[in-house]
């Protein structure tokens, strides 16, 4: 089972609404060690908010209500920047320093390298994804991303110091994402990536404006932004999400690891006899594959309890604008509104459900920190709050609307 763990979320879209019918801004000077950056693009991350700082570097970003944003800089020249900015409950005044992107021409070598294909392949799939909106996406610029693959830790890692540009036809963005960090242990199967990511609607109307409209309110409903904005606004179960404990027990067809090892040990200590026969060798081959294949299972197996859960339970009021999800292990939550693809169910994101159990959209929270801080908007405060599989870990940047963003239907 993949297991991903969308930090991305957690950590980019952090800017929530507020009763209070106060707006605040947010404003500042760009500038570098010398002097003010005049034309800098300053973009609210998970958003299609942006600005350019003026002939003095200066830039101010109105009408916000009080939470907790992450600003990005873009400027030629210059390595992105990030900045995060609290507004409570007053406008707030900041100072962005850029660093100048400095390569030194005579000290780079050029190696190429056999791999680097099937390593971006395997970032498209893990970072993009795999669902039909992921097929009519494309990275612009895949020649920024800086690719390292550890053999001994068996983890793919991918940076930038650039953004990278992603064009999703499917629903109509153009992406501007600064990747923090990109991780793949091929032993754990754990995807890990953060980031910030700004939106830019592509120019479309008539029919394609529709389609595009059709496919985001698809991509929205069922996410987990939808079911936090459900979970914060306490009406989870009529906007078609159900509970449940996911509980984890040991897997029935997995040896105990002492016998595994004990089999493991036995196996590949030199016999005492310098004469050994063939099919002696090759049962003992076998048998070494077969152990080393039980070691390789997974030690837990996911158990459904039937009991559904009420969300009113598990949540309470952090304070004015954050509420608390208390809960330990694992929730399954399913999307009764939505049944799961054919192409779904041939991916690896797929939970085991029993035979009786409606085939809806389900995704499992495997919950790090028993509790998880959430904004009205479905985002969450916590960093790595959440691990999830199934349906969520299947959606990735493809299937991403901005924080802002509002269905008509």
């Amino acid at each position: 089972m993949t297991k991903v763990l969308l930090v991305f979320l957690l950590i980019v879209y952090t800017s929530f609404p507020s009763s209070a019918q106060n707006s605040f801004s947010i404003t500042g000077t760009v500038k570098d060690q010398k002097e003010s950056l005049p034309g800098a693009g300053v973009y609210l991350s998970g958003y299609k908010v942006s600005t350019v700082a003026d002939a003095e570097g200066k830039f101010k970003i109105n009408n916000l209500k009080p939470g907790n944003y992450d600003l990005m800089v873009q400027m030629v020249g210059y390595l992105p920047y990030s900045k995060n900015v609290i507004i409570s409950d007053k406008s707030v005044q900041v100072e962005l320093i850029l660093k100048e992107s400095t390569t030194v021409l005579n000290e780079v070598v050029i190696r190429a390298d056999p791999n680097r294909a099937k390593y971006i392949k395997q970032f498209k799939e893990f970072f993009i994804g795999t669902t039909p909106n992921a097929a009519q996406c494309k990275i612009l610029n895949p020649q920024v991303l800086n690719i390292d693959y550890d053999v001994t830790k068996s983890t793919l890692t991918i940076k930038t110091s650039e953004f990278l540009i992603v064009e999703n036809k499917a629903l109509g963005y153009r992406l501007k994402y600064m990747l923090d960090n990109f991780e793949y242990n091929s032993r754990t199967r754990i995807i890990y990536f953060s980031g910030h990511p700004f939106f830019e609607e592509l120019k479309a109307s008539g029919a394609k404006l529709k389609k595009y409209i059709d496919k985001r309110e698809t991509a929205y409903y069922g996410s987990s932004q939808h079911f936090f904005r459900s979970l914060y606004a306490g009406n989870v179960r009529e906007q078609g999400f159900i509970l449940n404990r996911m509980i984890k027990i040991p897997n029935p067809n997995r040896y105990p690891d002492s016998i595994i090892h004990k089999n493991l040990v036995r196996l590949k200590t030199p016999p005492k006899s310098t004469v050994i026969g063939k099919g002696s060798m090759l049962r003992d081959s076998a048998m070494i594959a077969f152990w080393i294949k039980q070691q390789d299972m997974p030690r837990y197996v996911d158990y459904l309890d039937r009991k559904e859960i009420s969300a009113a339970s598990l949540v309470s009021t952090f304070n004015q604008n954050l509420k608390l999800l208390d809960c330990s292990g694992a929730l399954a939550i399913s999307y009764t509104k939505e049944k799961e693809t054919l192409a779904y169910s041939k991916t690896g994101f797929w939970v085991f459900r029993p035979l009786d159990i409606p085939d809806y959209e389900i995704s499992v929270a495997n919950i790090t920190q028993n509790t998880v801080r959430f904004y009205e908007n479905g985002s969450i405060y916590d960093s790595r709050a959440m691990l999830y599989e199934g349906f969520w870990a299947y959606e990735k940047v493809a299937d991403m609307v901005p924080m802002d963003y509002v269905p008509i239907h």
